[in-house]
């Protein structure tokens, strides 16, 4: 029914693998090329407040 062949349609698949293929590492080579910032901290600092302060509950009165 089709007038292709099995190995135009092989053909075919290989030629979109590859363009998948290349289009993927020309993204990895962008993502590379940039700097990395692990020499940077954390941009949370004192999340949690200072580790002396003892919270205090009291019973409601009233």
């Amino acid at each position: 029914m089709s007038d292709s062949t099995p190995s135009a349609e092989a053909g075919a698949e290989d030629e979109v693998k590859r363009k998948f293929r290349e289009a993927l590492e020309r993204k990895q080579a962008k993502a590379k090329s940039g700097t990395s910032h692990e020499d940077r901290g954390s941009k949370v600092n004192y999340a949690h407040g200072p580790a002396a302060h003892k919270r205090e509950f009291r019973r409601k009165s009233g």
